[in-house]
């Protein structure tokens, strides 16, 4: 049998509550998905007044950066690359995305899930889902 560690549902909640008022508190709306280790959707928000096109690429994030063990910007940044870059519909889905955003999370070595954030700029998408992850893995990080 395989034990595997995920992230609890009261961790994403937990989440999901913390960058939704931190994204108020900006007076900014955007969406958070909050996924286990293989991108399937533990936690969400769109918050009044989020894109709607930001709901799909929330979930996108989240389950990209769950599935490829990597932020989504890197992602983007491998298939973009003048050189080496491909389409990334070569990884075969069209949920993986490129756009910064998703952020897997890590625990000892492993993925256990991942935070997502769109619907504001990609700096700021970027931003929150690295204050997600950080909320999960210090459980008494505040925003």
């Amino acid at each position: 049998m395989i034990a595997q560690t995920t992230i609890a549902y009261s961790e994403a909640r937990r989440v999901v509550e913390q960058l939704s008022a931190e994204m108020m508190r900006r007076g900014k709306a955007g969406v958070i998905a909050v996924a286990d280790d293989h991108g399937e959707l533990i936690a969400f928000a769109r918050l009044d007044g989020a894109p709607l096109s930001s709901i799909a690429i929330a979930m996108n994030k989240a389950w990209s950066a769950a599935r490829e063990r990597k932020a989504t910007k890197d992602i983007g940044e491998s298939a973009r690359h003048p050189e080496k870059g491909f389409d990334i519909a070569y990884f075969g889905d069209p949920r993986f995305v490129g756009w910064g955003g998703g952020v897997p999370v890590w625990k000892d070595g492993k993925v256990i899930g991942s935070v997502a954030v769109s619907g504001l700029p990609q700096i700021e998408d970027i931003e929150l889902a690295n204050l997600g992850v950080q909320a999960i893995l210090n459980e008494t990080a505040e925003l």
